[in-house]
C-alpha cells in the first residue's frame, strides 16, 4: 500500500471503539439509542473564544461510513470478533442524528457544540473521526482569527504547508485558516479542493540559481510582469536586495508600463528593515509597491511589529499558524450524556475528582442571548424542548454563582443548534466556504464583545442555565453521589 492508494477513512478510529461496539453487540445493547455531546474545556492561548470548524467533513464522514471486505478481513485477523458481528459491520451504515452549531460559529467552553443521537454502536464508531476533524480545524481556525485580528486589516496569507504535521494537516489546515479569516493560501491542494485564493511568490533558490541578484530579479520580472513580488533578503536587504529591486522596477517593468507589485522580507529585524525599505521605495517613486513580511510570525510578533511602527501591507504566516505552535491542543471531548429507556432519554453524568471534568447531562438546547444592540451577552443551556421566552423577565442560573437571583430583561435568545443529519441522511444544505468565512467575520465584528477578543485577560463569556436544567443537573449529581459514595 502507498500513500496514493484510496483510503477508507472509516478505519480512522481508536481500536477500543471496535471492542466496545462488539461488547454492546454481544450484550444486546448495540441498537439502544444514546446521546453523546462534543464540547471543549478551555480556549487555546487563554483566549476568550474559539471558532467552530470541521463540521462539513464530519457530515461527509458519517454519510460514507462503511467497511470493505479488506477492512472486515483485518478485523477478523484480530481473533476477537464473531462472524455475526463482522457481517453486521459489512452492512453497516450510520442510522443516527447529528445536531450542531453552524460551522464558523463562535464557541465557548463546556457548551454542546455537536450532539450525536444514535444507536450505541453508531455513536461509538464516530468518536475518533469526529474529534480529529473538529479538534484540528477548530484549533487552526481559532489561531487564524487571532492572527488576522493582530494584522489590523492587512492581508494575511497562509504559508504553512511545509511545516504542517502531514499532507492532510496542510490541506485541511489551510481550509480552517481561511474560515478564520486568512485571505489566501500557498497550498495548492487546498486552493484546488476548496476554492481558496492561491498565492505564491519567489524562492530564495531562484535568486541563488542565477549569477547575480539583479539577473534573478530581471528574469522573474520578465516572466511575471503583471505581478512581480521580489524576495530581497537573500544576501543583504538594504545594500543588495532593495537596490536591485528598485533597478528592476525602473529598467524592466517601467519600460513595459508595469509597476513593481511588492517586495518581501523573510529574515532580519523586520520592523527596522520595513521602515527603511518603505522610505527608500517612496523616495524612488514606488509608493504603490507593497511590503510583505514573513518569518515565524504569529499574533504576538505581528502585534509587536505594528507597535514598533513596521511598514507592512501583508503578512505571510507559516509554521506558527498551521501548527498552532503556542498552544497546539484544542481539547474537545466526546461524552455520553443520555441513554434511551422505554422511549425516553435518561440523563447520564460523568463525575470526577477534577471539577472541570464534570459533564452537563441530558439532551439539551443551546441558546445565545442578545442585548438590544445585538451583542451576544451570554449562552444558556436548556433542557431539550424546554420553552424559553424572553419577552418577559426570564430567570436564569449562573452555575458559578447559583445563589444569585438573576434575570434577562429586554433581551432576545436564539437556539443556535440545528439538525444537520437525520436518520443517517443530510437534513439541510451546507454553506459554502466563503459563506462560513463571512459568518465568522460578521460575528466578530457585530456580535462578540471586543473585550472577549483581547489577547490578554479576555472577558469571560457567560454560560448560564435555565433553572429547570440547573435543577436537573443538581438532582442527578445527588442521585449519582448517593449510589457511588
Amino acid at each position: 500500500m502507498t500513500q496514493f492508494d484510496k483510503r477508507n477513512l472509516s478505519m480512522m478510529m481508536d481500536f477500543y471503539e471496535m471492542t466496545m461496539s462488539y461488547g454492546y453487540f454481544e450484550q444486546g445493547g448495540g441498537d439502544r439509542r444514546v446521546a453523546f455531546d462534543l464540547f471543549f474545556r478551555s480556549v487555546p492561548d487563554k483566549g476568550g473564544y474559539a471558532v467552530f470548524a470541521g463540521l462539513e467533513h464530519v457530515i461527509e464522514f458519517v454519510e460514507n461510513l462503511s467497511f470493505s471486505d479488506e477492512d472486515i478481513a483485518f478485523f477478523r485477523a484480530q481473533n476477537l470478533f464473531s462472524e455475526d458481528f463482522l457481517k453486521f459491520l459489512r452492512n453497516f451504515r450510520f442510522r443516527g442524528d447529528i445536531y450542531a452549531v453552524p460551522e464558523g460559529t463562535i464557541i465557548y467552553p463546556d457548551e454542546p457544540i455537536l450532539t450525536v443521537v444514535a444507536p450505541m454502536i453508531d455513536a461509538q464508531l464516530l468518536e475518533t473521526a469526529i474529534l480529529a476533524q473538529i479538534n484540528h480545524q477548530s484549533l487552526i481556525a481559532t489561531k487564524a482569527a487571532r492572527i488576522v485580528r493582530a494584522a489590523e486589516g492587512r492581508m494575511v496569507s497562509d504559508f504553512g504547508a511545509r511545516r504542517a504535521h502531514n499532507m492532510d494537516a496542510a490541506t485541511y489546515g489551510a481550509r480552517a485558516a481561511y474560515i478564520g479569516g486568512v485571505d489566501m493560501t500557498a497550498t495548492v491542494s487546498a486552493a484546488q479542493q476548496f476554492g481558496i485564493p492561491v498565492s505564491g511568490t519567489m524562492a530564495h533558490s531562484w535568486v541563488m540559481f542565477f549569477e547575480d541578484e539583479f539577473e534573478a530579479f530581471k528574469h522573474y520580472a520578465e516572466t511575471y510582469p503583471q505581478a512581480t513580488v521580489l524576495l530581497i533578503d537573500t544576501y543583504d536587504v538594504m545594500h543588495s536586495g532593495l537596490p536591485n529591486a528598485i533597478r528592476t522596477a525602473r529598467e524592466v517593468l517601467e519600460t513595459q508600463g508595469r509597476r513593481l507589485a511588492g517586495v518581501r522580507i523573510d529574515s532580519g529585524d523586520l520592523a527596522y528593515l520595513s521602515k527603511r525599505v518603505r522610505a527608500a521605495l517612496d523616495e524612488a517613486g514606488l509608493r504603490d509597491c507593497k511590503i510583505i513580511l514573513s518569518n515565524s510570525l504569529d499574533e504576538w510578533t505581528i502585534s509587536s511589529l505594528l507597535l514598533q511602527g513596521a511598514q507592512v501591507d501583508s503578512f505571510g504566516v507559516g509554521e506558527r499558524l498551521i501548527t498552532a505552535k503556542s498552544d497546539p491542543v484544542f481539547g474537545a471531548v466526546y461524552k455520553l450524556v443520555a441513554v434511551e429507556r422505554d422511549g425516553a432519554f435518561v440523563p447520564r453524568i460523568k463525575m470526577s475528582e477534577n471539577v472541570e471534568k464534570l459533564t452537563n447531562p441530558g439532551l439539551k438546547d443551546l441558546y445565545r442571548v442578545y442585548d438590544k444592540e445585538g451583542n451576544a451577552v451570554a449562552d444558556m443551556i436548556a433542557i431539550h424542548g424546554e420553552p424559553v421566552d424572553l419577552t418577559r423577565p426570564f430567570r436564569y442560573v449562573d452555575p458559578q454563582k447559583p445563589w444569585k437571583n438573576r434575570f434577562f430583561e429586554g433581551f432576545t435568545a436564539r437556539n443556535i443548534r440545528r439538525l444537520y443529519v437525520k436518520g443517517g441522511r443530510r437534513a439541510e444544505e451546507l454553506p459554502t466556504l466563503d459563506e462560513i468565512r463571512a459568518y465568522v467575520r460578521a460575528q466578530l465584528e457585530r456580535e462578540i464583545w471586543q473585550e472577549e477578543q483581547r489577547f490578554e485577560n479576555p472577558h469571560r463569556h457567560y454560560l448560564d442555565m435555565t433553572p429547570d436544567y440547573y435543577d436537573l443537573k443538581m438532582s442527578l449529581l445527588e442521585e449519582v453521589r448517593g449510589k457511588h459514595s
